[in-house]
């Protein structure tokens, strides 16, 4: 038996993670970077008390809302390419629970991180404690319990010793890459204070390697006879790829082999946007060149992706009477997808072998790409100059409105700004290597097809989940992982009243973010979706009891935080501002007010929605006729 240290279970928690490191590719570099912390009665006698000893190189931030933090660490971790993560502690009961929206994100988007939250008595004996659920059937379950479908690895300690095997299968899920996500450990708070003799050995220094899983021959040669008997081959670059970081190797093959690149919002900046066989966003949220280049494909080499519906236009982004598919990924799961043939191996190493057998191979698309993409750039530059017609503006999306609604809301705002055309101005203003961050609403639709990131790995974009919170927490996160870089959250007015807390730790710390606020006092992409189908404008926009346009001035609100402010509703008053915020050192809110309907919309997509199939409203059943006409060429598995 070796030497033994008596520790707290928080105590051995806490040391045990500022020696956890990671390897990748000849690296070797900590794996946890620090905590964000809420503390509460479950966690801050415990956790808070070892973080107050023993924290040494652990960076330790205090959170202002758990989702927010949670949201933060999760965006980190993403930034850096999964190889580095914070950890989040909370207390028990809402603290914890807060953790759900979060854990869901984490996991929808494969992004590990460690959520810590506290527990009720391991004891009972005080129970039920202060935030204390209660179940008749069991008093085993708490509060905790609602995050096990939300969590890749999940235990709950209600003894000392139990948190080394914990930890240890915890961080084996963390840093794998075929199944990273978040890993939930709870501990009973009782339990955080308790000690026990642990073994010296479990606190030395403990190596995760990142290995590049390779593909096997037969993965290999089924890939190459699928391409060389292909026409018109179109590579859908997916996160995995970008956490691979196989650009180079992409952009080799692509130019090579005259085989196009399409992308996924997760795999969006892997290659710069002007890279010339770069097509854009795949699907719903697509570009027209990408979306037209689908429908021609023969053959689809998926690389690091889920798949989602809006990547594939709810499975009629393709033509599946000609077209085949390839998958490569380090899940498993993933490349059983669309029945594809399996390559279950790192995304760089499985190219870097596979680039040598297709020697001399040239797809058919020849230069049908350019003229893809010089057509989709025409509309983007159309896009990036919409103006308001007070006497006739045609909206860029679906389900039109009166004019006379439309003159209100200008009327109101005092303001004829058009989102396209705020969101291009800001894409040309800002530094080419600043990091852009989103995740709801019409954004993510406008990023996907309009952003030109020309910097790799300077788009951080959260699509698995689409959580509503995520744009400004998720700011802070990816400027703790880039403090040398300007970071910009688009946000939309709904996001911001759902979750704007960590904005103040932002300021608070001195971690300079810049927020682009998008006002069209609604759920816009929502109301979109809603008139689209046929229904209504309900309950999606912000109004007065008595029917006027809630106009808030969000720059008061940020200015009272502390940050600098500015109120941009032209492209010269934008082009101000972006330029005189890049001078500041403490966070920025540039307030846009951007009338509703100048968003763009789908080109060549169709997105599978829950249509009202018997409804007395016309409009809705020619919708629901529609949907059952699509759904008919619509892949089934």
């Amino acid at each position: 038996m070796g030497n033994k240290v008596r520790l707290t279970t928080s105590q051995a928690l806490v040391r045990f993670l500022k020696q956890q490191y990671i390897h990748v590719d000849g690296e070797e570099f900590p794996f946890v970077e620090g905590v964000f912390n809420i503390f509460g009665h479950g966690n801050v006698l415990g956790i808070g008390q070892a973080l107050e000893q023993e924290a040494g190189r652990l960076k330790v931030y205090q959170g202002k809302n758990e989702q927010g933090m949670a949201h933060a660490a999760i965006a980190y971790s993403k930034q850096k390419l999964r190889q580095k993560i914070y950890a989040v502690t909370t207390s028990v009961g809402p603290g914890s629970a807060n953790l759900a929206a979060a854990a869901g994100t984490a996991l929808a988007n494969n992004i590990p991180v460690l959520f810590l939250p506290g527990d009720t008595f391991a004891t009972r004996q005080p129970d039920p404690v202060l935030q204390q659920v209660e179940h008749e059937h069991s008093a085993n379950v708490t509060t905790n319990d609602a995050l096990m479908p939300v969590s890749r690895y999940w235990d709950r300690v209600t003894r000392p010793e139990q948190l080394m095997s914990s930890l240890l299968r915890a961080f084996e899920v963390m840093t794998d890459p075929g199944k990273a996500g978040p890993a939930t450990i709870c501990i009973s708070q009782d339990v955080e204070g308790e000690a026990f003799d642990f073994d010296e050995s479990f606190f030395q220094r403990r190596v995760h390697y990142l290995d590049r899983k390779p593909p096997v021959a037969r993965e290999l040669e089924g890939a190459n006879s699928l391409i060389q008997s292909s026409k018109k081959p179109l590579i859908l670059v997916g996160g995995g790829a970008k956490y691979s970081q196989a650009g180079d190797i992409l952009k080799e093959i692509s130019q090579k082999h005259d085989i196009p690149l399409v992308e996924t919002q997760a795999g969006k900046a892997t290659v710069e946007a002007d890279f010339e066989n770069n097509l854009g966003g795949l699907g719903v949220t697509g570009t027209l060149a990408a979306n037209k280049a689908a429908k021609e494909a023969d053959l689809i080499i998926g690389i690091g992706t889920r798949y989602t519906d809006f990547a594939t236009s709810s499975k009629t982004a393709f033509n599946f009477d000609q077209t085949k598919f390839i998958n490569i990924n380090v899940s498993r799961m993933q490349t059983y997808k669309l029945d594809a043939h399996q390559v279950v191996a790192d995304a760089k190493k499985t190219l870097e072998h596979l680039s040598p057998m297709l020697e001399g191979y040239k797809s058919a698309f020849g230069h049908t790409i350019s003229s893809l993409k010089a057509e989709w750039e025409q509309e983007r530059a159309r896009l990036g100059k919409v103006t308001f017609d007070r006497e006739r503006f045609d909206p860029e999306v679906k389900g039109h409105w009166s004019q006379d609604r439309l003159n209100d809301y200008a009327d109101t705002f005092q303001s004829e700004f058009a989102q396209t055309t705020a969101l291009l101005t800001i894409n040309e203003t800002i530094d080419p290597n600043s990091i852009v961050v989103t995740s709801a609403g019409s954004l993510p639709g406008d990023m996907q097809r309009l952003w030109n990131p020309s910097v790799p790995n300077t788009y951080n974009v959260e699509y698995g989940y689409s959580c509503m919170g995520y744009e400004i927490a998720g700011a802070l996160g990816v400027k703790l992982a880039n403090p040398d870089q300007e970071v910009y959250s688009m946000v939309g007015d709904g996001s911001f009243l759902m979750l704007h807390s960590e904005f103040v730790t932002a300021i608070q710390y001195g971690k300079k973010i810049n927020l682009m606020l998008f006002d069209n006092s609604g759920f816009g992409c929502i109301n979109n979706l809603q008139m689209g189908n046929g229904s209504d404008s309900y309950y999606t926009e912000f109004r007065t009891h008595d029917d006027q346009v809630l106009n808030i001035d969000y720059a008061k609100v940020a200015e009272a935080y502390g940050a600098k402010v500015y109120r941009a509703n032209t492209v010269e008053e934008l082009k101000a501002a972006v330029e005189d915020a890049k001078k500041q050192e403490v966070s920025t809110l540039i307030e846009m007010k951007v009338l509703p309907k100048t968003m763009s919309d789908g080109y060549e997509s169709w997105w599978h929605v829950g249509v009202s199939e018997v409804s007395e409203n016309k409009k809705v059943q020619e919708a629901y006729e529609q949907k059952q006409s699509v759904l008919q060429k619509a892949k089934q598995y």
